[in-house]
């Protein structure tokens, strides 16, 4: 259930980051995007209304003819697409003299109709953009007054040595409509790709997940199974320490019957020869080749005896041959704790300079001396 509600919480954290990021991301890129259209659409106005002024002023120069030459240029813009821009042409009096609608000849372009740029007044794709938002003044656009309008001025430019003006037009409503179908497709492709990395992300985390999980619960039921062993062990150790207590005066009987073990041993302390009982002694070791014995009281002698003579007159029941420098009693044993790889490591009373570390292979055989 924990897991549960662990997965589902990772996949929902996901989900939020996920979008959120993008919904900047994929604002950030629809602005960017728009701009980029729009600004390809002013450019291409802007040579289109250069390229036709240019061939107007050509044949201004080769013919005197005005009406020919604007019927020619009738001709050529007629009835032409108007779904994103289109040109048309103008006297200084604001007199429309061309256009792909022949209905709207002779119309006048006053200073209340919209325009946005003039030759000396250039407007920028972001203001383009923040007017077809806002349809507020901004850059060389001015103020919005016919919303219902279908389109607008967006580059001015002259004929040369005439009174006419081309103006490029365009369609506000076709470009709204492309940038409206631009930001749906961004935001389609968004929640799609969205979707599908936070699926993907949620899978990897739960197929990695699933994964380390297992090797964890191995790592704990071993780990458990361990800890089982050693408090197998220090319960066996006091349950030993309480037999010996409840029947020591009966295993003094026994050594005395058996007569194979000694009740004290004779060690040295300076220049004494000091007789120490065997209860006494808590462990005795071995450092640079000398023997040291250590009481429970914390006291230390030496001996001139080697460890392997001093165990071999010890009861084996009382006293234990760890390793090579050292012999436990019962009575100094405190704690056992796991060492390295299935090794053991004694704490003893009093504590000791030197580890006692029982090895893998002797581990078996001290777990059976405390199960006796």
């Amino acid at each position: 259930m924990k897991k549960d509600k662990l997965y589902l919480f990772t996949f929902l954290s996901l989900l939020v980051v996920v979008y959120i990021c993008g919904y900047f991301s994929m604002n950030y890129l629809v602005n960017l995007s728009t701009e980029q259209f729009l600004k390809i659409q002013i450019e291409s106005s802007k040579r289109e209304a250069k390229e036709m002024a240019n061939l107007i002023s050509l044949q201004a120069q080769q013919n005197a003819d005005k009406k020919v030459i604007i019927n020619n240029v009738q001709q050529s813009i007629e009835k032409t697409d108007t779904q994103t821009g289109f040109i048309c042409m103008f006297d200084q009096t604001g007199k429309e003299i061309c256009h792909p609608n022949p209905e709207k000849i002779g119309r006048m372009t006053g200073p209340d109709e919209s325009f946005i740029s003039t030759t000396h007044n250039e407007v920028n794709p972001e203001d383009f953009y923040s007017y077809l938002k806002n349809k507020t003044e901004g850059g060389g656009i001015r103020n919005y007054n016919d919303p219902k309008i279908d389109s607008e001025i967006i580059y001015l430019y002259p004929v040369k040595d005439t009174d006419w003006i081309i103006a490029s037009h365009a369609n506000l409503q076709s470009i709204n409509k492309q940038v409206q179908d631009l930001k749906f497709y961004f935001i389609l492709v968004y929640i799609s790709t969205g979707a599908l990395i936070v699926l993907l992300s949620f899978f990897m985390i739960r197929l990695f997940g699933s994964r380390y999980e297992r090797k964890l619960e191995q790592k704990n039921e071993n780990l458990f199974n361990e800890v089982l062993s050693l408090s197998k062990l220090n319960y066996d150790l006091t349950n030993y320490k309480s037999k010996l207590e409840s029947n020591e005066q009966l295993k003094v009987q026994d050594v005395a019957i058996a007569g194979t073990n000694k009740k004290r041993i004779l060690t040295n302390l300076k220049n004494e020869i000091v007789s120490l009982e065997i209860e006494q002694i808590a462990y005795i070791y071995m450092e640079n080749t000398i023997t040291y014995v250590k009481d429970i009281n914390g006291k230390v002698s030496t001996s001139n005896s080697s460890l392997e003579e001093i165990y071999s007159e010890l009861d084996n029941s009382t006293f234990f041959r760890a390793n090579r420098q050292f012999i436990l009693a019962i009575k100094s044993i405190d704690k056992i704790l796991k060492y390295g790889n299935n090794q053991l490591k004694i704490e003893v009373v009093p504590k000791s300079q030197i580890d006692v570390i029982i090895s893998k292979n002797k581990a078996a055989e001290f777990k059976a001396w405390l199960n006796k």
